[in-house]
């Protein structure tokens, strides 16, 4: 099954500041702000949500396509997602712009000042999806992820134009995104991701109600943080699926792009909904014990170990039939 994974790629500069930032601000000084904040940490992370999911996938022994827009500074990112199990040759390389960045400073109370460069980011509407079917053969489906607006609307549209199953994803671009436009990227997915905050977002932007949107989609699936996540189809009883436990949570970076490579794993492996959400709940486990969205390890025998003890023998037999024993 040939998934193309649209969306954000991007890095992410994280460092600390050894103290508060409120006491640095000056009550009466604030229309004349200039401060420099002293560091003693850095972290470069992998990112972007298009490139977390992808990462997954490939972990899972699926091979997707990535597309997206990156800089020439990409070369060692896509190496390490090649090796992966990552197509990287869909992937726009800018000649003028950097991959996205996001620089970030959290400080002792948890408080962070952040900016985020899109660079590259902004070309890839430019990418025709029709183009990389043509390349890879056939897409059988095209998950819409968080990107340039203009892109997320373009690739719709090129899934409708030329038949393509898709995933509505649109996730931290539903604060940007116009109700109108929220309605044309959800319109005839197969399935649509949100999270809990997220689905309340759209219901509000779009005017919908959670039937409306039903009878637009396949498939909706919400996560729900520890929760696990909810799973419901128009005329069908809604099906909750408990989060697989973790003892010590170190990082919730990229844990929704976990759950959705294992979702779309399974799905890819003809399993069904319920089982698919079981999955991705497996896989978020793992990038929940990990710092950082792409340096988590899946091992098949653990999740199985996982699915067996979180969901029953059943959903481990099922499992067991498709995923890699060592990786």
């Amino acid at each position: 099954m040939h998934i193309a994974i649209t969306g954000s790629i991007a890095t992410d500069h994280l460092t600390h500041f050894p103290g508060r930032f409120s006491d640095q601000l000056l009550p009466d000084k604030l229309d004349h702000v200039s401060l420099s904040f002293l560091v003693d940490d850095l972290q470069v992370h992998r990112g972007g949500v298009a490139a977390n999911i992808a990462f997954g996938l490939g972990c899972l022994g699926l091979h997707p396509v990535l597309v997206g827009a990156v800089g020439r500074d990409f070369e060692e990112y896509g190496a390490w997602l090649h090796r992966h199990g990552v197509d990287t040759r869909s992937v726009h390389v800018s000649r003028t712009r950097h991959t996205a960045r996001f620089l970030c400073t959290t400080d002792d109370d948890g408080n962070q000042i952040a900016s985020f460069y899109a660079g590259a980011m902004s070309e890839a509407a430019t990418i025709s999806l029709g183009t990389v079917a043509e390349r890879v053969g056939s897409l059988d489906l095209v998950l819409i992820g968080a990107n340039a607006p203009e892109a997320m609307l373009r690739h719709t549209q090129d899934c409708r134009t030329a038949g393509l199953p898709f995933a509505a994803d649109p996730s931290q671009q539903l604060a940007r995104l116009r109700g109108e436009e929220i309605q044309e990227l959800v319109t005839g997915a197969d399935i649509l991701f949100t999270n809990e905050y997220e689905s309340t977002l759209l219901l509000r932007k779009t005017g919908w109600t959670p039937a409306d949107v039903l009878a637009r989609v396949d498939t909706w699936v919400t996560t729900l943080g520890d929760k696990g996540c909810r799973v419901q189809r128009q005329g069908e009883p809604p099906v909750e699926v408990a989060a697989v436990p973790v003892a010590e949570p170190a990082d919730p970076t990229g844990v929704g792009d976990g759950f959705r490579a294992g979702f779309l794993a399974a799905i890819a492996w003809g399993l069904t909904p319920t089982r698919a959400a079981q999955l991705g709940c497996a896989v978020a486990a793992n990038v929940l014990r990990a710092v950082g969205p792409q340096e988590y390890r899946l091992s098949g025998d653990e999740l199985l170990s996982k699915c067996g003890l979180a969901y029953g023998p059943e959903a481990a037999a099922d499992f067991g039939h498709h995923l890699p024993r060592e990786r």
